[in-house]
């Protein structure tokens, strides 16, 4: 690994994000781990951005008048983006720097282009054959989070309190909802409440479920009525204090639903057992490949009819990604 104190010349960075959480989470998780200031530039849009990358180019079309004004020189010497709409603000941010910035896409935002960017970040389960050629691409598994130990143990303390008189096993319930081309059905719900319960009163344990945005408030009813009692059930709001992390440092097993590649990531960031609740049929083949490294790598486990204590290394693809970085910004120092 080469250290970022190591990296003089890599001095700023801007981390681009948008509306979408996923997408803001693995910029930032990456930007944590090179270990330098940086600057988040949030990104608005006005609805043009829908129109394809290759008609966008490398420009600010479909992006609001406020958030270009805050694109202005000094041009940073790296920028990291996640997600096509995003794509063509970093290449513009290149041209306008005269090719000296250097810029990190995560994940794939189509051919047009791909060969501005410095390093693509591809998932593996996103199964780009035609990608595995190019020599700016890195491959993880999963995606990048925001998840150390330290934060763990952080959360884990600050809402220690709230579970304190609940009797462990702690199962966490991290439940998501429906994709564009999957719902998550109400036989679903009560599949994996079911499930839950039957599981907790196995082992005497109690369920701590946080809910996402995506999660509906009948899918959310069906689980309260179905777990068993003593529970905690956080129900997602925005700007509502959220115990999230501190499930995941608190929980001794974690359930995920298997439609949110995010929190799948973010559950195997963790060493604890994780099983993923994931109906035949239910998502995509791209979630089912991403699943299956999870199993192969014994990260995680399908949900069945126990739940064993066991541990596993740490998911870490930021990690990978910083170095990556690091090593490119290395190899342009030396070489020129």
């Amino acid at each position: 690994m080469i250290e970022s104190s190591s990296l003089p010349y890599l001095q700023s960075l801007w981390a681009l994000t948008d509306d979408r959480p996923g997408n803001t989470t693995q910029v930032l998780g990456v930007c944590d781990q090179l270990g330098k200031g940086f600057q988040e530039k949030t990104i608005r849009f006005t609805g043009l951005e829908r129109i394809p990358n290759s008609l966008r180019g490398a420009s600010l079309l479909g992006v609001d008048l406020a958030s270009r004004a805050s694109l202005v020189a000094p041009w940073p010497d790296l920028v990291i983006a996640a997600g096509r709409r995003l794509a063509p603000v970093s290449r513009w941010i290149k041209r306008q720097s005269a090719g000296k910035t250097r810029i990190v896409q995560i994940m794939f935002s189509g051919k047009a282009g791909a060969e501005d960017f410095d390093l693509i970040i591809i998932p593996r389960h996103d199964d780009l054959s035609k990608a595995k050629n190019w020599k700016n691409v890195c491959y993880i598994t999963g995606a990048p989070t925001r998840i150390t130990s330290e934060l763990l143990a952080r959360e884990a303390e600050h809402w220690r309190s709230r579970y304190e008189t609940l009797p462990r096993p702690y199962i966490a319930m991290l439940v998501g909802g429906a994709t564009r081309k999957h719902p998550f059905s109400r036989s679903q719900a009560y599949d994996l409440g079911e499930r839950i319960g039957f599981l907790a009163r196995s082992c005497g344990g109690s369920p701590l479920v946080t809910t996402s945005p995506r999660t509906s408030n009948d899918i959310a009813d069906i689980l309260m009525q179905e777990l068993p009692t003593p529970n905690s059930i956080h129900t997602w709001s925005s700007g509502s204090d959220n115990p999230y992390f501190g499930i995941l440092g608190l929980a001794d097993i974690i359930v995920v639903t298997g439609d949110s590649v995010s929190m799948c990531a973010e559950a195997c960031a963790t060493s604890k057992p994780v099983y993923i609740f994931a109906p035949p049929g239910s998502v995509s083949n791209k979630h089912e490949r991403f699943h299956q490294q999870l199993f192969d790598l014994g990260c995680a486990r399908p949900l069945g009819q126990r739940l064993d204590s066991w541990t596993h290394l740490p998911l870490h693809p930021a990690t990978d990604i910083a170095d990556a970085i690091r090593k490119m910004f290395h190899d342009i120092h030396v070489h020129g």
